[in-house]
């Protein structure tokens, strides 16, 4: 899927996130000290918690993707390492909320902060880390990057909400499933790439062509995330994960459309059930993958993968460019 290039053949190298890295190795290395110096405190169980925090890296997907963003439209500044900051803090604080709401045990190959802290003290940390993130562009008069920030805040949380009602309902559609995958997941990496190109150019074209890439880009990241799900177990996410907490997603969606109607109902009655056996996931994930759901969400994500792709190719061929190309061909073929 990555186009010809006269400045840089990496069609038959795998693309790593160390890879993505490289070109901006130095930004990074800018953003990384940024945010640092953005989120420092003097209250001392805050300070404990953000030590622990540094120690948790994370993949710094999205702050790549602004420094790229940056890069593609004109060059990196230090208010692209605003707009990261503000992104990676945004980005965090819902992660810790979110472990408190899944009672999840563990993030990032170490413990949850619930888990260490506790409930409270993790929710508080969350609010501290989004409060950081919108102090960062009103204390530079960064209004437009807040604009940009406070509308994912907005559809993230709207998404989640949706999300949540559907699947106590479980009346989960096609429709509403991208519905809910553009604001709880596409919706912060068109923040991504808006922000970014914001910080590199005044030219609105620009920038909304930017926001639209990071629109499709997010939603093929959120359908391979779910692909993963009927995948196997060498991904890096629990297999089965899904399936036993009752989210319905792409492929079991395009499953059923694929299926008879008794089939339908059946596998309906067997993802409702509330206690699943490893055998209950394994005759789900069997169906998914022999009714062609598996292949159909793929053929989804593909597709907006080209969607991204063909916005990308309206900017001039650069080394810019072809590296923003390896970053769409990253999000399609990711292990985890």
């Amino acid at each position: 899927m990555n186009s010809p290039s006269t400045l840089n053949n990496f069609s038959e190298i795998p693309v790593t996130l160390d890879l993505l890295r490289q070109p901006v190795a130095k930004e990074l290395e800018e953003f990384r000290q940024f945010f640092k110096q953005e989120i420092k405190t003097d209250v001392f169980l805050l300070d404990q918690m953000i030590k622990y925090l540094h120690k948790m890296k994370g993949k710094e997907l999205r702050p790549i993707l602004v420094l790229y963003s940056a890069r593609l439209c004109g060059k990196v500044t230090v208010r692209s390492y605003r707009a990261a900051t503000m992104i990676e803090l945004l980005h965090t604080a819902t992660l810790i909320h979110d472990d408190v709401v899944d009672d999840a045990e563990q993030r990032r190959g170490f413990l949850s902060f619930n888990q260490v802290w506790k409930n409270k003290a993790s929710i508080l940390l969350g609010d501290f880390l989004l409060s950081k993130g919108l102090l960062v562009s009103l204390d530079a008069d960064e209004f437009e990057l807040l604009k940009i920030m406070s509308k994912a805040v907005k559809a993230m949380s709207e998404g989640e909400l949706r999300q949540l009602k559907a699947s106590k309902l479980q009346n989960m559609t096609e429709q509403k499933y991208f519905e809910i995958i553009r604001d709880k997941t596409a919706s912060l990496l068109a923040a991504c790439t808006e922000s970014g190109a914001f910080t590199a150019t005044e030219n609105r074209v620009l920038v909304d062509r930017m926001r639209q890439i990071g629109l499709d880009l997010g939603i093929a990241f959120q359908i391979r995330d779910d692909l993963f799900d009927y995948g196997v177990a060498d991904v890096g996410k629990p297999v089965g994960n899904d399936v036993k907490e009752k989210k319905i997603t792409l492929p079991f969606i395009k499953a059923l459309e694929n299926s008879s109607f008794l089939t339908r109902q059946k596998m309906k009655l067997l993802f409702r059930k509330e206690k699943k056996t490893d055998n209950d996931v394994s005759i789900i994930t069997k169906f998914v993958h022999e009714s062609g759901g598996y292949e159909s969400a793929a053929l989804e994500m593909e597709s907006y993968s080209k969607r991204a792709l063909s916005l990308l190719r309206e900017f001039p061929e650069n080394q810019a460019r072809h590296d923003m190309e390896r970053l769409v061909s990253y999000i399609t073929s990711r292990k985890k």
